[in-house]
């Protein structure tokens, strides 16, 4: 595959799940797509659409939604290289909605093209399976998330999670990251107030684990945000290799901040 062809992002998210070679990867070369650019908060499926394209975050970060939420409750978030609506190949009908959080650049790839694809290469029909039970996977430990840890340990689980899956299509290799949401949105995500999620930040920042100014959040203490978080990557189901950023299994310590 050519260096910066427009598609590199998801061969890294698949080789990240599975080993691929270049003969595999160089038939995304013949995706077809339409490219749509979203702004912020503008819904890309909404629930009930029966889907027909694949979704291929290529810039910037979509949401599903909760459409039955008063708030809006965020129920996963995709990140560059993430088919968001991998599911729909087998399922059309869409569950909740999906949303732009900020600005986003979106190829739309025809359902075809991945059953063609699969029948092609039983290589990459392995590797997309792999990669719709690793979002079933992430769902899982969102669930956890939201069920088991106070709103200090979500957020910071939160953050390292989306980092790490960043690191793993290239980006924010330096701990530096586009802000992937709003304060608001970080609330709706782990099911707290906007108010709390604040106070959340804030304490964050007191602890020198993180920086967040405007557009760009910057992790100051990896290792310290893995501790708060009891973070292990093993559910994001990367292989061996995959991916030398990983951080190293950390295990869960008694925090030693408090919001207040």
């Amino acid at each position: 595959m050519q260096a910066g062809f427009a598609f590199s992002r998801l061969a890294d998210r698949l080789t990240s799940l599975v080993e691929l070679t270049p003969e595999h990867l160089d038939l995304l070369a013949d995706m077809p797509s339409s490219i749509a650019h979203f702004g912020a908060h503008q819904t890309i499926l909404r629930h009930g659409d029966e889907a027909t394209q694949c979704c291929l975050v290529l810039q910037g970060y979509l949401s599903w939604q909760n459409d039955e939420s008063a708030d809006g409750q965020i129920t996963a978030i995709c990140v560059p290289g993430d088919i968001a609506n991998l599911q729909s190949l087998y399922r059309p009908r869409i569950e909740g909605n999906l949303t732009a959080l900020g600005s986003a650049i979106v190829a739309l790839v025809p359902h075809r093209f991945f059953r063609e694809l699969a029948v092609r290469s039983p290589a990459m029909s392995h590797a997309l399976l792999l990669m719709l039970l690793a979002d079933h996977a992430i769902q899982r430990n969102w669930t956890v998330n939201l069920g088991s840890r106070d709103a200090l340990t979500r957020v910071a689980h939160l953050l390292c999670e989306i980092t790490v899956r960043l690191q793993t299509v290239g980006l924010a290799r330096d701990f530096r990251l586009s802000s992937p949401f709003t304060q608001s949105d970080l609330a709706a995500a782990c099911s707290i107030s906007p108010v709390h999620a604040n106070r959340t930040i804030q304490e964050l920042r007191r602890c020198h684990l993180l920086q967040w100014q405007g557009k760009t959040l910057s992790i100051t203490d990896w290792p310290g945000l893995v501790r708060l978080a009891g973070f292990d990557p093993t559910y994001l189901s990367m292989r061996s290799g995959a991916d030398d950023a990983r951080p190293p299994h950390a295990r869960p310590v008694a925090a030693d901040v408090a919001v207040a």
